[in-house]
């Protein structure tokens, strides 16, 4: 018996472990507390950074936005040699074939000359009739859902590695629990083989609890499994690796205080919901811009540019290195009026679009808030369970030892068979593991409601108080 409970106890110490490497598991450092998982979860999480860095990109794209507002200054440099022959008629606009200025002079030969041009070019949109300002709100408006859901990504972590800590926690108990239950079945054990070897009883009792052992020592297998995938579900909130989870007696003995429970939810007050009407306000900004972005466009724009050529206007060739340089210089200013009158049909079928995008957000909005209404009472009730089941615990555990003992003796003195034993056994083992993850489940759901009111600072508060 002794051998079985310090393997027991060896099993137990290396499986509350949630460092990754063995030879490490021996050196000095501080457990893990609630608070630190919390805390280093939100700092150091990926899911943390992926939406922080989704955040940057939406304020640089508000950036991106602005910048329509500035002026445009285009420069422009070129060399050539070619021919010169220029005929009269019109060329649709199109990208292949070159402009050609200069004189009509009849020829048509394949004699070159040097070409050269150099110039910049200003244009600046004075008013645009609220296109650029509808582009920038739509940019300030995904920067909003992109806050909104790096808030809401910054909750769920917090809440899932505060849930991966009580889940190590309660199966830590129940395995607890399944190690004990293995050595009160080797002390009934050796209790029925030395009546049986004295013929006291019938050999077939001990088989039975042999049967009752095994059993045991499967469910012990089982807790242990429970512990090692908890723990790696914790692990994987961890920044670095420890030396394992410290027990601490506020989750595992008492209950949480001031719940607040029996105050309503505001949903407004959850990330997830402030991301939904983020999401809504960003759908009905680019609504607006669409609607905005069929308007005429006026430029101010200037130009000064100079232009060589090694042909005269009669046709001669220029000898030399004549052309190469832009000496003859013009410079240019205006206003440039344009305006896509046919797109209004594309405009209006993207309008149409955007229109059904925003009435499935808004309509999502009101789902996510009925949702969280609906978990929120969900969440009320297990506390109450919760709350309820740990205050009967106690009670049950005592009534079902009591209840062992009173079958031990009774079976000692030959009065009930060893049936009685095996089931008062059992109820006991379901009854300890119950008292034992019994105020963890109580922690659990308080964590859950806070979850669902946006803010887990009260169960933190009230977790190390």
């Amino acid at each position: 018996m002794n051998l079985i409970r310090i393997s027991c106890f060896a099993s137990l110490g290396m499986l509350v472990s949630v460092a990754s490497s063995g030879a490490r598991a021996q050196e000095a450092a501080s457990p893990l507390t609630l608070a630190a998982v919390v805390d280093d979860a939100a700092k150091n999480y990926p899911a943390i950074h992926i939406s922080q860095e989704e955040l940057n990109a939406s304020v640089a794209r508000i950036h991106l936005a602005r910048t329509a507002y500035l002026p445009r200054l285009d420069a422009t440099a070129q060399f050539n040699r070619g021919t010169r022959n220029n005929v009269f008629g019109s060329l649709l606009p199109q990208s292949i074939i070159p402009p050609m200025s200069g004189p009509v002079i009849g020829t048509n030969n394949g004699g070159s000359v040097w070409g050269s041009a150099a110039g910049v070019l200003i244009n600046w949109q004075p008013f645009d009739f609220g296109t650029r300002s509808a582009n920038v709100h739509a940019a300030e408006a995904a920067r909003d859902r992109a806050a909104a859901a790096n808030l809401r990504t910054q909750l769920e972590v917090e809440t899932a590695s505060a849930d991966a800590y009580l889940s190590v926690l309660a199966s830590m108990q129940a395995m607890k629990a399944a190690q004990t239950a293995v050595e009160n079945w080797e002390t009934l054990r050796q209790s029925i083989h030395a009546l049986a070897a004295a013929e006291l009883r019938p050999g077939a009792d001990e088989s039975r609890v042999n049967a009752e052992k095994a059993a045991a020592a499967n469910q012990l297998a089982l807790a242990r499994q429970a512990v090692e995938i908890s723990a790696a579900t914790l692990h994987k909130f961890q920044s670095a690796p420890t030396s394992g989870v410290a027990p601490q007696t506020k989750l595992l003995g008492s209950m949480p205080t001031a719940t607040g429970a029996e105050n309503p939810i505001a949903v407004s007050e959850n990330p997830l919901m402030a991301e939904r009407k983020a999401a809504t306000a960003e759908n009905a900004a680019q609504l607006h811009a669409i609607e905005r972005s069929w308007a005429p466009q006026f430029n101010l724009e200037g130009a000064a540019y100079g232009r060589g050529t090694g042909a005269e206007t009669d046709g001669r060739r220029l000898t030399g290195t004549n052309g190469l340089a832009p000496n003859i210089g013009n410079y240019v200013a205006g206003v440039n009026i344009t305006f896509p009158v046919l797109d209004f049909a594309s405009m209006h079928a993207k309008a149409a679009a955007q229109s059904a995008t925003l009435r499935a957000a808004r309509a999502n909005e009101d789902l996510t808030a009925r949702n969280l209404q609906e978990q929120f009472a969900q969440a009320q009730a297990e506390l109450r369970a919760s709350e309820t089941i740990a205050q009967n615990t106690p009670t049950q555990l005592e009534a079902a030892r009591t209840a062992l003992n009173q079958a031990t003796a009774r079976y000692k003195a030959g009065l009930v068979p060893v049936d009685d034993v095996a089931q008062a056994q059992r109820l006991q083992v379901q009854a300890e593991i119950d008292n034992a993850i019994a105020r963890l489940n109580v922690w659990r759901a308080f964590l859950k409601l806070q979850y669902l009111r946006g803010d887990l600072q009260p169960f933190l508060q009230e977790a190390n108080r």
